[in-house]
């Protein structure tokens, strides 16, 4: 059973636009979880879709919460997760869910065309990530896109789904996928699974640059220190971090990172009492030139 979540904040056009291909695919069920939205996007729902199932959230909760709530309700044990900026095309359930007859198979990326296969890599003391170089076969992936990604159920709860420090969004779908590769799972991209996304088709239209750029930098911080365990990668880090912290490219970004630490070590600790049969060192290999 193939379920459907998408998130939703006052996107009440771009699901106009873009909900016909999703029903086209024919999955089992489509959830859509609405953030609290201003506009009309749930009474549209109701009127044009009411077979679509409706969560709502009673305040603004983000994107990590939002996802989580919906993949709590889904009744599949493959749930796809779509932004509402995006369209598939037909084919791109078939595609991407054949890969989890391997029972290792956490999660699938669909393929955007102006993307490809996730890749991480260390520089200067910091977690980077880029678009791998394009290939017409399948190839594994540091994560699978939050906004375009099929995910098995059973290994999202053994993980315990995105975290919302990341609120209000970016580098959740990052850090869950680094924390499924630590635990021995995979991640493929599969490129025959083809969807187009207009990204930040809802983040670029309600919030700044600077303020999107802010909570990236930030992001970039947790993720580091929630999960990097290498002594080595470590010290690197604070090095580097120490170093420039006069001209840290965001100070703003640090000091909020800063202040959730103890939030970070609590997940940190709560993240080690699983065994992590995957190490720092080895995961970065993986997706080296």
């Amino acid at each position: 059973m193939i379920s459907i979540v998408i998130p939703n904040w006052n996107g009440r056009k771009l699901l106009e636009k873009n909900l016909p291909a999703v029903l086209a695919a024919k999955p089992d069920e489509i959830i859509i979880v609405d953030d609290a939205s201003l506009d009309d996007s749930t009474s549209f729902l109701k009127k044009k879709y009411p077979e679509i199932k409706i969560i709502r959230n009673e305040k603004n909760i983000g994107f990590a919460k939002s996802c989580n709530k919906g993949v709590a309700a889904a009744k599949g044990d493959i749930v796809v997760l779509l932004n509402n900026d995006v369209i598939p095309e037909p084919n791109f359930l078939s595609e991407s869910t054949k890969h989890f007859a391997d029972q290792e198979v956490f999660a699938v990326s669909f393929n955007e065309p102006s993307w490809s296969w996730a890749r991480i890599y260390w520089k200067n003391g910091f977690i980077e990530h880029e678009p791998g170089p394009k290939t017409d076969k399948t190839h594994i992936s540091a994560w699978a896109s939050g906004g375009s990604g099929v995910f098995r159920k059973t290994i999202w709860n053994k993980l315990g789904g995105f975290d919302d420090l990341y609120y209000p969004f970016y580098w959740e779908d990052v850090d869950l996928g680094y924390r499924a590769w630590k635990r021995g799972y995979k991640i493929l991209w599969e490129p025959k699974a083809i969807v187009h996304h207009e990204h930040e088709g809802t983040i670029g239209k309600n919030f700044s640059k600077s303020y999107i750029d802010y909570i990236s930098s930030r992001n970039q911080l947790i993720f580091i220190w929630k999960n990097i365990s290498e002594e080595s990668l470590l010290r690197q880090h604070f090095r580097s971090v120490i170093e420039n912290i006069i001209y840290f490219k965001n100070l703003k970004s640090f000091l909020s990172a800063f202040f959730k630490l103890p939030m970070i070590i609590a997940r940190r600790k709560q993240q080690n009492n699983f065994q992590n049969s995957i190490t720092d060192s080895v995961i970065l290999k993986y997706f080296q030139e």
